[in-house]
């Protein structure tokens, strides 16, 4: 059933009441960021008009109020070349009606459209880059955030991303800080006895996707919070989200179709990824653990 966190903004709700349950909401007031703002002291004063934080919560912010504080703005004419400016590698291009659209690696290590350069919820003629280091934005929001309330808190910057395979968008962690971004469970048993294997939970991206449920894209709101997620919350900042870039080594999509077919005929096909055939024994069965 759903629950109600006292003094949360009606309709800003997402909470679910029981054992390990999840209460996520996001708090009114933040206004318009612009280029220079004390983001940190504005999260700070947001957060006091709101329900009191708990140790363990989990706060998370839009990227792009980030990214304005920081100045992070450049002229709408400049798209393309900012695009060109925060591309690393060239992964996938898809041409159609209304143009090119280039699926880029940038220099976060993140594979996203447009190099993550975004042209919504800015004003006319302006289009955002990607905070510089999200890493080091979130452990800024964090340190004032536990100086000003004493209690131990995470905090992760959110951005949103497609998915392959998969229609629709949905927000992943940037820049993290206090926060155990990746909970891994091989090793361990599953609920019939068997043993994991391949497990490894993208914590942070999870609460970044629960945390939109409730912020949208829409309502004004950036930052939310959630509570029931304490095990994730670490006493030190940690490695930040740079932890979840997967490897080229392991990436089994590096390029685009077209990209891969260039590449091969180059013989630039890029490091091979890993042989993860079942090893099959003496006995003809497979060696490997039960899949999970």
């Amino acid at each position: 059933m759903t629950g109600q966190v006292p003094g949360a903004p009606g309709g800003a709700v997402l909470g679910l009441v029981g054992v390990d349950a999840l209460t996520v909401w996001a708090p009114d007031g933040f206004g318009e960021v612009v280029p220079g703002d004390d983001l940190p002291a504005l999260v700070v004063r947001v957060l006091r008009s709101g329900p009191p934080l708990a140790d363990g919560d989990v706060l998370v912010l839009a990227s792009k109020v980030v990214s304005k504080a920081e100045g992070r703005v450049v002229r709408a004419h400049d798209r393309e070349q900012a695009i060109t400016d925060e591309t690393v590698r060239v992964v996938a291009t898809h041409e159609h009606s209304g143009g090119v659209t280039r699926i880029v690696e940038n220099r976060l290590g993140l594979v996203m459209a447009a190099a993550g350069v975004d042209a919504s919820n800015t004003p006319p003629g302006t289009v955002l880059l990607l905070p510089l280091d999200p890493d080091a934005s979130a452990r800024g929001v964090r340190a004032e955030v536990v100086a000003a309330f004493g209690v131990r808190v995470g905090v992760i910057v959110s951005d949103t991303a497609g998915r392959p395979w998969r229609q629709g968008l949905t927000d992943i962690a940037i820049g993290t800080a206090g926060v155990q971004v990746l909970d891994d469970l091989r090793g361990t048993s599953d609920g019939a006895g068997q043993r994991l294997s391949s497990t490894v939970t993208a914590v942070a991206d999870e609460l970044a996707a629960a945390a939109d449920l409730v912020k949208g894209k829409t309502s004004g709101r950036p930052l939310a919070v959630v509570r029931g997620a304490a095990r994730f919350v670490t006493p030190a900042d940690g490695p930040g989200a740079r932890a979840l870039l997967r490897p080229a080594s392991d990436d089994l999509f590096r390029l685009g179709t077209a990209e891969a077919l260039a590449a091969g005929r180059k013989g630039e096909a890029g490091p091979r990824p890993p042989d993860r055939r079942p090893r099959v024994g003496s006995s003809g069965v497979s060696d490997e653990p039960t899949r999970d």
